[in-house]
């Protein structure tokens, strides 16, 4: 499943085209690059603190055990990227779309995620934790097993999603419709078993 942008809108086109760069553990903070599509990257084991990347798109690059610090990829496009062991803390992912991207041992705390697309994504060894994810795709997205623990998620779409032994503590249940996800096993509280439930059509009422 490939994931969209709001209203059908198309990836921002790019000015440059950059080939099989090798930046392997590099220090890439500060840096600022705009319309640029990168194919075949390596930004394996870089650190990054406050590099913007405004956007740009990234083909088949791998990020693996890298670490980035309040950087921003704002509007960016993945295609078949690695983000395997990857950190994101206090970052700015802020309309960018994920297509057949891999993001095994992931680690996003913090930052703003809202209106990304990760539609059909494995995300079942990634963790976000803290993150704003406002409106964010995650249709059919497979979460199983997974943290998503105090997330904003108001306005998200999760048809279709797989929840099942999610940790969900603390995120915004609000736009969740649990008919159409799996939740058997998850992980909630007890205000959100209420928010669930009466999204269901219960009649929640004190003993």
């Amino acid at each position: 499943m490939m994931a969209e942008r709001k209203r059908g809108t198309q990836a921002p086109e790019t000015e440059q085209t950059k080939s099989g760069e090798d930046w392997y553990g590099r220090d890439i903070s500060g840096q600022t690059h705009e319309k640029i599509a990168f194919v075949d990257p390596g930004f394996v084991e870089v650190t990054n603190t406050g590099a913007v990347f405004n956007e740009c798109t990234f083909r088949r690059a791998k990020f693996n055990a890298s670490v980035h610090i309040d950087a921003a990829f704002v509007n960016c496009t993945f295609f078949g990227c690695n983000f395997f062991d990857a950190t994101f803390t206090g970052c700015k992912f802020v309309g960018s779309m994920f297509d057949r991207c891999s993001f095994d041992l992931m680690k996003v705390n913090g930052g703003n995620w809202s209106f990304v697309g990760v539609a059909g994504a494995d995300l079942r060894t990634a963790s976000f934790n803290d993150v704003r994810m406002r409106e964010a795709d995650l249709t059919g997205a497979l979460c199983q097993g997974s943290t998503i623990r105090d997330v904003d998620l108001s306005g998200a779409s999760l048809h279709s999603a797989n929840l099942a032994e999610c940790d969900l503590r603390g995120s915004d249940l609000s736009s969740l419709e649990p008919a159409t996800v799996e939740l058997k096993g998850a992980i909630v509280t007890m205000s959100q078993a209420i928010v669930i439930a009466m999204a269901l059509g219960l009649d929640v009422q004190a003993e």
